[in-house]
């Protein structure tokens, strides 16, 4: 959990969401809406948090961080397992067999300490020709994660031991919306953890209902993260919402 530093900004972002949750959207309807509204958030945002900061390295092209874990909510989630059907829908997305490339990438890396999976090398399933097919789309994690150096980028990537100079701003922005988002999950009586994405995704495309399961109020995912402590951020969330 990224830390917040203010109360003010956490309780507008906690509302925003929570008018969504309010209002009773249809089903399909309100995953759109919330993970919308928190893209959104984030890229009209980050302009701001950045334009003192030296450019970006990142650039399309450059997959040296996507052999990294991504950790996601359920709505994101979801809604990227609908993007991936509609990909998956069409001839030429059907080739690509996504569904098959997300459980052979979650059997590969399943389980897996950072350093295993960087060990490992192994590419994000949603990286074809070294380019990120659902990047419309792509988890807070995916945008909060931007660094100013791509050559300490591949050479981390390639097993070095060196450090890679990341830019703080995406990181609290992503960490405040994600928070927030979660927060208002949380009060809406919907299951709220942080899940890893390649094993979420495989249970939200098998067919069984999963994301019905979670608007009714239930946990459809599989386990959050262990490194999740729900206690410590519930009590986080109500601290800022009351101050």
């Amino acid at each position: 959990m990224t830390a917040i530093e203010s109360s003010g900004p956490f309780r507008e972002l906690h509302l925003a969401f929570a008018r969504i949750l309010a209002a009773r959207h249809a089903p399909g309807m309100l995953i759109d809406m919330l993970v919308g509204q928190a893209f959104d958030l984030f890229e009209d945002n980050i302009g701001v948090q950045t334009q003192d900061l030296p450019p970006l390295a990142c650039q399309k092209g450059c997959p040296s961080c996507c052999i990294l874990r991504v950790t996601a909510t359920a709505p994101e989630i979801f809604l990227l397992a609908d993007y991936v059907q509609r990909i998956d829908a069409t001839p030429q997305g059907a080739a690509l067999a996504l569904p098959r490339r997300i459980a052979h990438a979650h059997r590969a890396t399943g389980g897996l300490a950072e350093a295993e999976r960087m060990a490992l090398r192994k590419p994000c399933p949603f990286i074809i020709h070294g380019v990120c097919i659902v990047h419309p789309v792509r988890p807070l994690a995916c945008r909060g994660h931007a660094s100013f150096d791509r050559r300490a980028c591949a050479r981390a990537a390639a097993g070095r031991d060196v450090e890679v100079p990341v830019s703080e701003p995406h990181l609290n922005l992503r960490g405040l919306i994600q928070n927030a988002l979660q927060s208002a999950l949380r009060s809406a009586g919907l299951s709220w953890g942080l899940h890893e994405m390649n094993h979420g995704l495989v249970l939200a495309l098998d067919g069984h209902g999963r994301r019905g399961r979670w608007l009714e109020g239930g946990d459809s995912l599989g386990p959050i993260v262990a490194e999740f402590d729900a206690t410590s951020a519930a009590e986080r969330f109500d601290q800022l919402l009351a101050n």
